[in-house]
């Protein structure tokens, strides 16, 4: 059985985050949140949450251990692009784009739904 989460408009990069995605997927649970915890950048701050909010979702809703769990599924998608501006030099001005990335998250025990 499987159970995920998302977090939509997370304000980083997808580019950026998928670096730190790439060292969870397909681990354990606890494994991937060990991982995440000793990883010092803003998208592992993120994930956890969204980590911790699929686990929930698995042992809350559909009865699962938190042992048996893995992440069999996790990938970042590109969000819209919030569009700044910053005064450039000679009175010109130049755009800055602020990137933002939908986060999804699923876990599976490995066991087939019936």
């Amino acid at each position: 059985m499987e159970a995920y989460a998302l977090h939509k408009m997370a304000i980083i990069a997808p580019r950026k985050a998928r670096m730190t995605l790439d060292l969870i997927r397909g681990k354990s649970v606890t494994e991937a949140r060990s991982i995440l915890k000793t990883t010092n950048t803003k998208a592992s701050r993120l994930i956890i949450k969204v980590l911790d909010s699929a686990t929930a979702n698995a042992v809350n809703n559909l009865n699962l251990k938190e042992e048996d769990l893995f992440v069999s599924e996790c990938y970042i998608n590109p969000g819209p692009i919030l569009k700044r501006i910053k005064f450039g030099s000679r009175t010109k001005v130049d755009r800055r784009d602020k990137r933002t990335s939908h986060i999804f998250v699923k876990v599976s025990d490995g066991n087939k739904e019936a």
